[in-house]
């Protein structure tokens, strides 16, 4: 009778811990299975976050236009320190205070002339310009190509630019050389770029050295090429046309 009591004792004690062991189990498992949970959780918003991230990203390049900035050693910032400081950079500058979605590109070669400016317009248009600011002709005034080859030069590029992009805006600045060449070309040069401007209905900077052009303290030693005060007067020449674009 006692043996039979102490099996019973032993079964129930037996019992007892496979229960307690089993509950240990269950608990254990309930905590990993949380635990994955909320690792996975985790990374999912992550995931989410990056994936979030990359799409406005996207969104934000998408939204960014260019201005292309096509022109000679005006735009090239002939003699300056930084490139930074011709006037397309200062364009950036104030593009970027306002918060506008336009990124500047500058290509200005210098010495460039509406002829070569002809023959590299289409590896230009790569960029695929929302505003295209036309800055050539000085070259040709000073070195005294005939009027009607400059007046082809930039139509032709102004025909590339609306037929590839034809929602694209043109700029065209304008230009005036001093009457080296006499009075008659000298005319007929500053008539070019208010005549094209007209005929293919694009805005047109009346002078882009207003005010800089002739002034010895805002131009370098050569007499020609402005500094980088100058440049900030050329921006603010620009930005009174361009700013009505943007």
């Amino acid at each position: 009778m006692l043996m039979l009591k102490n099996r019973q004792l032993t079964k129930n004690k037996h019992n007892r811990t496979k229960k307690i062991f089993l509950n240990f189990c269950y608990f254990s498992l309930v905590i990993l299975l949380t635990t994955c949970k909320n690792k996975t959780t985790k990374a999912d918003e992550n995931e989410n976050a990056t994936t979030t991230k990359t799409e406005v990203k996207k969104a934000q390049n998408s939204a960014t236009k260019r201005i292309v900035f096509f022109g000679d050693s005006l735009t090239a910032g002939y003699g300056l320190e930084d490139v930074e400081d011709a006037y397309p950079g200062i364009i950036q500058q104030k593009i970027d205070s306002l918060g506008l979605a336009y990124t500047v590109v500058n290509s200005g070669v210098s010495g460039e002339t509406t002829a070569g400016g002809k023959n590299r317009i289409d590896w230009v248009l790569n960029q695929k310009p929302g505003i295209f600011v036309l800055e050539l002709g000085a070259n040709d005034g000073l070195r005294g190509v005939p009027l009607t080859e400059t007046k082809n030069n930039l139509q032709f590029i102004i025909d590339a630019v609306q037929k590839k992009y034809p929602n694209t805006k043109i700029v065209l600045a304008g230009m005036q050389i001093p009457p080296n060449m006499g009075q008659d070309y000298t005319t007929e040069f500053k008539n070019i770029f208010p005549d094209l401007a007209q005929k293919n209905n694009i805005a047109l900077i009346p002078f882009l050295l207003k005010d800089v052009g002739g002034i010895p303290e805002l131009n370098q030693g050569d007499g020609i090429h402005p500094t980088k005060k100058g440049h900030k007067i050329l921006a603010d020449n620009v930005w009174q046309i361009l700013e009505t674009l943007l």
